[in-house]
């Protein structure tokens, strides 16, 4: 299965594609509460930048954990933000935890949270409440600003609306991930399209 969404923002948080593993870990919990492993991801661009008919990401979904598990693991620990620092660890999307089980949800400083590192409870809710799932790849294409266009034939896996889309045919998959694969290009290729914009909201 192949779930399709307009990636609204693309700071490099949601998806997170740096060190080594692309991660959706926060916004369209209905896509992290349906997905599998095995299933595919594909961000498509934002009209707002011109990139509504390109394919900013595509991942598949190589491991699913918590919130807890991925905050606690080791190796996660580089996806923590660090709001001084680089952009790259500035928006580090490992922000959810538990300090205790069945306490209430920490929300570290982050871009979901308020300035002073005040927890935004609408940003908090819409991504734990529904669903406890971080999305992990190693096997992606991460365009960002080098996002190829995505061919006529295929506009269907653009929806350009708020949502997501996943009632693709197994063929149209097939069709769309061998177009996308051609390109010979995985992992991070590009930075985030809001980069190139952070003058307007750094």
């Amino acid at each position: 299965m192949l779930f399709s969404y307009v990636v609204r923002w693309d700071h490099g948080f949601a998806p997170n594609p740096f060190h080594g593993v692309c991660s959706l870990a926060t916004c369209k919990p209905g896509i992290r509460r349906k997905a599998v492993v095995g299933d595919w991801v594909l961000g498509t661009g934002p009209s707002k930048r011109g990139c509504a008919d390109r394919a900013v990401f595509l991942m598949r979904v190589d491991e699913i954990t918590t919130f807890d598990q991925y905050w606690r693991n080791p190796e996660f620990a580089r996806k923590r933000p660090v709001l001084n620092g680089s952009f790259k660890v500035r928006f580090g999307d490992n922000i959810y935890h538990h300090e205790v089980p069945g306490g209430p949800w920490i929300q570290s400083d982050s871009r979901h949270s308020q300035d002073g590192a005040v927890a935004n409870m609408k940003n908090l809710v819409r991504d734990t409440a529904t669903t406890d799932k971080v999305l992990l790849s190693r096997h992606f294409s991460y365009w960002g600003d080098q996002a190829p266009k995505i061919p006529a034939r295929f506009a269907r896996f653009h929806i350009g609306r708020p949502n997501y889309a996943y009632n693709y045919s197994d063929q149209d998959v097939a069709d769309f991930l061998a177009w996308a694969n051609g390109f010979h290009q995985h992992g991070r290729v590009g930075d985030p399209i809001e980069w190139a914009w952070s003058r307007y909201w750094r």
